[in-house]
């Protein structure tokens, strides 16, 4: 893993920054990340997510969010993610609570060469600001900072989730969420509301509404948002020929999760033609749903424009390197029996999971492997069998022609296992993973070689 050094004007500390490399989902693998805010800046996709820590007696409130500070993080090929590491804390801007631990859902935008990056918190003057949440503006010339934080909030704006749209025409929208979802147009300066407020009354009356995020295409706007209807979000959408509506409510994007997982926070973007959704889930903290983990799915349309429903995976987005370290436990596809995921450490979650194959014919198959063109002559399995087994590597279908055949022996811990790959697969294949024989055998990862 590369580790990189940055210095922060903000923070005034040298900040480590990790390249995780070949992420699926959740994308990033080492800490709790929610709220993601995805942005294409030039040739790379940049994610503001906000960042949940675990609250503890004296830093924040126990049992809820508790958010103190954001990281971004880049990708040119949506499979390896660099973290930039923190670009803004609370107890670095003069106007929030430095004890606020309320550091929700952020956005960011680009307008001539500049970056605005939009965040809501709770400021420690009520007298001026009013109680409750208001948003505040930090500025950067890269996208991945160093930023610099405004003295002061927006003036008129009291709630959450900011998101920010820049129309064809230059004009700047911001839209936010407080009960209900506002919208107002912004100065050029991208710092200040140049408009009255305006009540977007066309959503959902019951329920929770929150998170707005408008996007245009085909000159429709679209404008989303989580929408609690019973007892946790789903991600659903309206539509308008104008970004301040009237909009009319359409369809659901992703329904809500099977986890339980309370919240959904989203983003839409289309990077090199194709459109993604993300969002997030509890991957790592299954039984707490306000430390969460942010994922992407591809996202597609109907002829008339409406949305196609986003079902979420495990296995994500982006193309893996075959020589590269796959994690078969973020399948595509996975076996009715004989096959399923199990955390390696549940002490540590973020050691990720294994795939345990425990009836003969047992299989999972990992969509989108590169193999390249140059010659791959080994192929590594790290596993781990209390009773050794024989596990095949095959492309295109259970069926397809053997890659590699692995006998993993009997051990108690993990062990790296070499073998002769048969048949050199070329380009980009799905990889099937079968048990062939009566035995049980977990595997962390492959990689070809």
């Amino acid at each position: 893993m590369k580790v990189i050094i940055r210095y922060s004007m903000l923070t005034g500390l040298a900040l480590i920054m990790m390249n995780q490399s070949h992420a699926q989902n959740p994308l990033i693998r080492n800490m709790y990340s929610a709220d993601p805010s995805a942005r294409v800046f030039g040739d790379k996709v940049y994610v503001f997510p906000s960042h949940d820590i675990l609250a503890t007696e004296g830093k924040g409130r126990v049992g809820w969010f508790c958010m103190e500070d954001y990281h971004v993080f880049s990708s040119a090929n949506l499979t390896d993610w660099t973290d930039h590491g923190v670009v803004v804390t609370q107890n670095k801007i003069p106007w929030v609570r430095p004890d606020s631990y309320s550091m929700w859902a952020p956005d960011c935008i680009e307008r001539n060469g500049k970056y605005y990056f939009y965040f809501p918190t709770s400021p420690k003057d009520t007298t001026t600001y009013g109680r409750g949440f208001t948003v505040g503006v930090a500025e950067a010339d890269r996208p991945e900072g160093p930023y610099t934080p405004e003295a002061t909030p927006i003036k008129g704006v009291h709630g959450i989730d900011p998101n920010v749209f820049i129309d064809k025409d230059g004009q700047a929208y911001l839209y936010w969420s407080a009960g209900n979802i506002y919208a107002a147009k912004l100065k050029p300066n991208m710092l200040e509301l140049d408009s009255e407020v305006k009540t977007l009354g066309e959503l959902p009356t019951k329920g929770l509404k929150e998170g707005p995020y408008l996007f245009e295409r085909n000159g429709i706007y679209y404008l989303t948002y989580p929408h609690v209807e019973n007892k946790i979000e789903r991600l659903e959408y309206a539509i308008g020929d104008n970004p301040l509506g009237p909009f009319k409510v359409t369809g659901v994007i992703m329904d809500e999760s099977e986890s339980g997982c309370w919240t959904n926070h989203h983003s839409v973007i289309q990077f090199r033609d194709q459109w993604y959704l993300f969002y997030h889930n509890k991957d790592y903290s299954p039984r707490f749903d306000k430390a969460r983990s942010i994922r992407a799915d591809s996202l597609s349309f109907n002829a008339d424009g409406t949305i196609k429903k986003v079902i979420p995976t495990l296995r994500g987005i982006g193309v893996t390197n075959a020589n590269k370290e796959i994690q078969i436990d973020r399948y595509s596809a996975i076996s009715n029996e004989g096959a399923s995921i199990d955390f390696i450490d549940t002490t540590n979650r973020f050691l990720g999971w294994r795939t345990i194959f425990n009836k003969p014919g047992a299989w999972v198959v990992y969509n989108s492997v590169d193999f390249g063109k140059n010659p791959l002559k080994t192929a590594s399995l790290n596993a781990m069998s209390e009773t050794s087994g024989t596990l095949q590597m095959r492309t295109g279908s259970v069926d397809g022609p053997l890659v590699a055949e692995v006998n993993v022996p009997k051990s108690s811990e993990w062990k790296i296992t070499k073998t002769t790959v048969l048949k050199l697969p070329k380009g980009i294949q799905n990889l099937f993973v079968m048990l062939k024989d009566d035995k049980q055998v977990a595997v962390d990862w492959i990689k070809f070689e």
